[in-house]
């Protein structure tokens, strides 16, 4: 199926090692989507390529404020730069391998 989008073979980051940081609030349903949409998504075009870090927004509040984290779910791509945001439950696959740089 072609959807406009390709694989960014000019893209820097191509074998870089992501460091991904999630933040979820607690068990809620759309955080536990958000954590398995995005673990699906690592382990496909990430494979052995990645670290994920996932924060509880409530069990740490000032690392929140520390990274301005405005809305939950949050995904900071912190490496490779530049460093990215994305909101969401990460359930469009094609957003979230552009907001990372994997595709354009």
């Amino acid at each position: 199926m072609d959807d406009g989008y390709q694989i960014n073979p000019e893209n820097s980051s191509a074998g870089e090692h992501f460091a991904l940081r999630l933040f979820i609030a607690g068990s809620s349903p759309v955080s536990v989507r958000a954590i398995k949409n995005l673990r699906d998504i690592c382990e496909e075009f990430l494979t052995g390529r990645f670290t994920l870090e996932i924060i509880d927004a409530h069990q740490q509040p000032q690392l929140v404020k520390d990274e301005n984290v405005t809305a939950i779910p949050m995904l900071i791509k912190k490496e490779p730069q530049p460093k990215r945001r994305l909101i969401g439950d990460f359930s469009d696959r094609e957003k979230v391998l552009k907001g990372l740089g994997l595709r354009y």
